[in-house]
Order: C-alpha cells, then structure tokens, then sequence
C-alpha cells in the first residue's frame, strides 16, 4: 500500500530534512511539503491524504490549532522541539509524536505505526543503508557578515545561541551568524554535539569535564538546564565519559 503524507514545517532545514527521510521510504509518497499551515489547509481540504507530518509551532496558527479545526483528520504525527507539548498532542489522538531533532530511527519507528494502522498486513519498515563516516560531510559552511566562513565539526568547542543569530567557538576564532540555535542543530552530527541547554550546543570533543549541573570546556563553565539533563547523560554514557 502506498502512503500518501504531507509535510508541514516552516523552519527550511527541518522541513528538508524530514522530505529526505520520506522519499527513502518506498511506501510513502509526498504530495507536498508545505512551509504555511494554511497553505497545508488548502491541500487537505482538496484532497485525501493518509499522513500529516505537522510542526506544533508555526506562524499564522499552530499545528495545535490546525488539527482542531480539520473537518477529517489524517494520520497525523507531529514534530517539535518542545517536550511539553505531548499531553495536548496525545489528547487530540495524533498517530505519535517526534520530538527534534529527528532522527532517522525515530523516523522510521514513526513511519512502522503508521504502515500498521492503515493497512491490515503492514509493510516493514524499509532497510536503510546510513552513510559511512566517509560520505559525511566534515564541515560547514556559515554566513559571517558578507562573506561565508568554513569551519569544520573538529574545530568547534561549543556554540551558543544569541536570539537570532548563533556564536559559533572554535579552537582558533569566534564566529557570529544570522541563524537561530535549532537551525544549526539539524546540521550538526549527533554523534559529535549534544544540546545541553536552551542557549548552548557543545561538542563532545570540547569537553574537559562533567559536573553534576555544567560542563567545563577549557576555563568556561556551562549550563546543563532540566530539559537536557537526561538526553546529555545518555549522550555521555554512549561516549564511555563519567561524571566526576
């Protein structure tokens, strides 16, 4: 059975992202991946589609709201990066609830449930090869005023978050760009930075020390907030670093 979805998500990376991840899946089929909530409205209410892919919050209204006022609900599983949102979420009997930034995994376990719920005998959740550390990328590049800087993952100790623009801490510089934290955090490898808190993304390689609430990341220290405390732990524990 072919799985007809629709992605709505203003942010362009994430959006990107999870249209990626859709068409490594034989069985789904984008009908379109929609930046606008209204625009979202409009394609729903024109034609029938199996699977909502829908970002809680947007512009115009929230994803929250779109579902309420849907005469037909789909499928819906819904993306965020905020955890506090699941209760609402599950009380309006949305399909799952992924919570950012995605991971392929997450994704396809997302995918599975759905695959269940619409046909009788459901398909298996599709083999996907992953990249080998060889085809990934090892840098990026970023806007610093008029002209675009290359930094490479290694090179980077921490980034920290400054409302819309992202200070990026390298070995050798600090570097500012017009971009928020959340956008930066879909491009960077998981398995080399982990979010610690609200304003501050560290990576693996930069950390001296763990303490019991921050890190200490050469005379620096920083936040560990509640929300990250525990994907940081796990985060930690993969790495084989103990807390002193």
């Amino acid at each position: 059975m072919i799985i007809s979805c629709l992605i709505v998500e203003d942010e362009p990376l994430a959006r990107n992202l999870l249209t990626d991840y859709v068409k490594k899946v034989p069985y789904l089929h984008l009908i379109e991946a929609c930046a606008s909530p209204l625009a979202a409205l409009e394609i729903l209410r024109e034609q029938p589609i199996d699977l909502l892919f829908l970002d809680i919050q947007m512009p115009e209204i929230t994803g929250i709201s779109l579902l309420k006022i849907l005469p037909k609900k789909p499928l819906v599983i819904l993306t965020t990066a905020y955890s506090e949102y699941a209760l609402e979420s599950y009380e309006l009997d949305v399909l799952d609830y992924l919570l950012k930034p995605i991971s392929l995994d997450r994704f396809l376990k997302a995918v599975a449930k759905a695959s269940e719920r619409l046909t009788i005998s459901p398909a298996p959740p599709p083999v996907i090869e992953k990249p080998t550390t060889e085809t990934v990328q090892p840098f990026v590049f970023v806007k610093d005023g008029t002209k675009l800087v290359k930094i490479r993952w290694n090179d980077i100790l921490y980034v920290e978050g400054l409302k819309d623009y992202v200070a990026i801490h390298t070995r050798q510089q600090r570097i500012v760009s017009l971009q928020r934290l959340k956008s930066l955090e879909f491009q960077l490898p998981a398995d080399q930075f982990i979010r610690i808190h609200h304003s501050y993304i560290v990576a693996l390689e930069g950390i001296d020390v763990v303490h019991k609430d921050k890190v200490q990341v050469g005379n620096l220290f920083l936040p560990i907030s509640d929300t990250y405390r525990k994907p940081f732990k796990d985060f930690i524990d993969r790495n084989h670093i103990q807390p002193e």
